[in-house]
């Protein structure tokens, strides 16, 4: 059983990715005998290094290893791998936060919205006190009978597909491979494989990046697949921004290919000013935040509380 925990986890922009005394209140509470040693700049977590058993991090340098020895538990918050560069080993476990998914799919939700229902559009006659309805109106669409396509569907998309059905819209979930269906499907929803994406594409109405990151995703969406889109899709992308380029996304919305898109990641962060992404009035970008919550590193102490006491974490 867990009984010592090194924690270093601090962000100098986001205040609720902070680690704050509350969180290691929570953890010794639900964890017996956990004794929580917290650090707050770098230098203190490497000067307890070398003796932890298990540590709590945004981030875990390959370099670091040498100065553990002891290390049996990196756990981390974040969903993907981009950021711990070590490979799990028998005798070293690599756990990630597996509770985003709600909090992600609020952001995707949100976004649909966002564009189905001309928020935007509204806004802008708001503000010009204009009483526009017919131009309003004839902007506005449903979910309801619409075709979403996940692609990634994980643990994170099958609950951005869970939040979305009771709206009445069809589901498709691409994988790599075949998994059986979410409990929530109907009969016309489905799971299908990447090999059946460019047919799937050609009836998206919204086309969902819920992709990790990696070399097996680098690229996996290419211009051609652009093309298959029909002009009234919005693409929305939470996962990881080099499952495209932003060149080819860009050049795909100045062409009409698609009609707009929500934006969480990008092929290179921060997106740099000259992207012509920043300009267009059909895009909404936000800086990698799309799980961002006050409750985000409750969320986290408390699933990784429950690992530990289950017995999962050793």
């Amino acid at each position: 059983m867990l009984n010592k925990l090194l924690v270093y986890i601090t962000h100098p922009h986001v205040d609720a990715w902070n680690f704050k005394p509350e969180h290691k209140d929570i953890l010794q509470a639900q964890v017996a005998g956990l004794e929580v040693t917290v650090c707050y700049r770098s230098a203190d977590f490497l000067k307890h290094l070398p003796e932890a058993r298990a540590v709590a991090v945004w981030f875990f340098k390959k370099e670091w290893l040498a100065q553990a020895p002891n290390l049996q538990l990196i756990a981390t918050p974040a969903a993907g791998n981009d950021w711990v560069d070590v490979e799990p080993s028998e005798n070293l476990k690599i756990s990630h936060g597996g509770f985003h998914g709600m909090m992600i799919a609020e952001s995707v939700a949100g976004a649909i919205f966002y564009f189905c229902k001309a928020f935007s559009f509204s806004r802008a006659r708001q503000k010009e006190k204009k009483w526009a309805t017919k131009k309003i109106s004839d902007r506005i669409q449903s979910l309801y009978g619409a075709n979403i396509t996940i692609l990634g569907f994980g643990r994170i998309g099958t609950v951005i597909g869970k939040v979305l059905k009771p709206f009445g819209c069809t589901l498709t979930g691409v994988k790599r491979s075949l998994v059986p269906s979410p409990e929530y499907f109907t009969e016309e929803d489905r799971v299908v494989t990447l090999d059946q994406l460019p047919e799937v594409l050609k009836t998206t109405d919204h086309l969902i990046f819920v992709l990790p990151g990696g070399p097996d995703t680098q690229g996996v969406f290419t211009r051609e697949h652009f093309k298959h889109l029909s002009k009234s899709c919005i693409l929305y992308n939470v996962g990881r921004g080099k499952v495209y380029k932003d060149e080819d996304l860009a050049d795909a919305l100045n062409a009409g290919e698609i009609a707009g898109a929500y934006l969480d990641v990008f092929e290179k962060e921060p997106l740099p000013p000259e992207s012509p992404l920043w300009e267009m009035e059909n895009v909404l970008i936000q800086p990698h935040i799309s799980a961002a919550s006050p409750q985000y590193l409750e969320l986290f102490v408390r699933e990784l509380a429950g690992r530990v006491n289950c017995g999962e974490l050793g």
